[in-house]
């Protein structure tokens, strides 16, 4: 569901280009961690976070650890209409070593478009993501990842109905300073003007930079296809950074700049992600 919250940019990865350091043996040592029996902090995998690009990472928060995601303003302009998010979150939950469960969550939104204004809580998600290899080993990482979204917005902030979708990421190393990350996606949302639903296809790559050991920066492509849309095909170009001011601590901004069919033509978004 690629309209909203996914647009606005609510989730999106941090740093794709992150790949764990740790051996290829290193997954089968924590397999028996869960939730209830936390993985050690000393054998937590190198951090990766579903912001702020939109191409979502394949690595999962460790068993028992949390991590919070969220952006401290997130705003968006398409001629006289423009949104702005509030506070959105994206809060994770180590369930075992290769599963972490999410719930993104938009508290307070302002949407105008040009004619009315309306403010409210957004919509919910819940997103499983399952780590299929690669999680805790050099090279490349592959994950599933389907995702609900319950209505809880109000004043025609968000949708009207249940949605939901299969995303489908996975992040592999170009060279010592460059990662790139593709993701697949699939899209069950309403048209709530013929009371019907549609799929939406997503597929999106992006390129990591390395500058430092604190610094990067990323370049991302965007595409969508709504095959029962007017608007058949959309194209987003995304640019950002993060900088890491602590350990399990990264600050990070961008833009997105929408090309071609129904998109913002301009999105900012700056956030930080936390994990503990």
């Amino acid at each position: 569901m690629l309209h909203d919250i996914r647009l606005a940019k609510i989730m999106l990865p941090l740093a794709i280009v992150s790949v764990p350091n740790t051996t290829l043996g290193a997954s089968t040592t924590k397999e028996g961690h869960t939730l209830w029996q936390p993985t050690p902090r000393s054998e937590w995998r190198e951090m990766s976070a579903d912001r702020p690009d939109f191409t979502e990472s394949p690595y999962t928060v460790d068993a028992g650890a949390f991590q919070l995601e969220m952006s401290f303003v997130d705003f968006s302009r398409t001629g006289d209409a423009k949104s702005t998010a509030v506070a959105p979150i994206n809060f994770k939950v180590g369930l075992r070593h290769d599963m972490d469960i999410q719930f993104v969550i938009d508290p307070y939104v302002i949407s105008d478009d040009g004619i009315e204004k309306f403010d409210g809580v957004g919509d919910t998600q819940i997103r499983l993501k399952m780590n299929l290899w690669g999680n805790d080993s050099s090279g490349d990482a592959f994950a599933v990842m389907p995702f609900i979204q319950l209505p809880t917005s109000r004043n025609k902030i968000g949708s009207t109905e249940v949605e939901g979708g299969l995303i489908l990421p996975y992040a592999t190393t170009v060279s010592d300073s460059i990662g790139l990350g593709l993701m697949a996606e699939v899209d069950l949302i309403h048209d709530d003007l013929g009371d019907q639903y549609e799929i939406e296809y997503v597929g999106t790559g992006v390129l990591g930079f390395e500058i430092n050991e604190k610094l990067g920066i990323y370049l991302e492509g965007i595409a969508i296809v709504k095959p029962d849309a007017d608007e058949e095909f959309t194209s987003i170009l995304g640019i950002g950074t993060t900088y890491e001011i602590a350990n399990d601590t990264v600050l990070d901004a961008g833009f997105n700049f929408g090309l071609e069919g129904d998109a913002d033509n301009f999105n900012f978004f700056t956030g930080i992600s936390i994990r503990y």
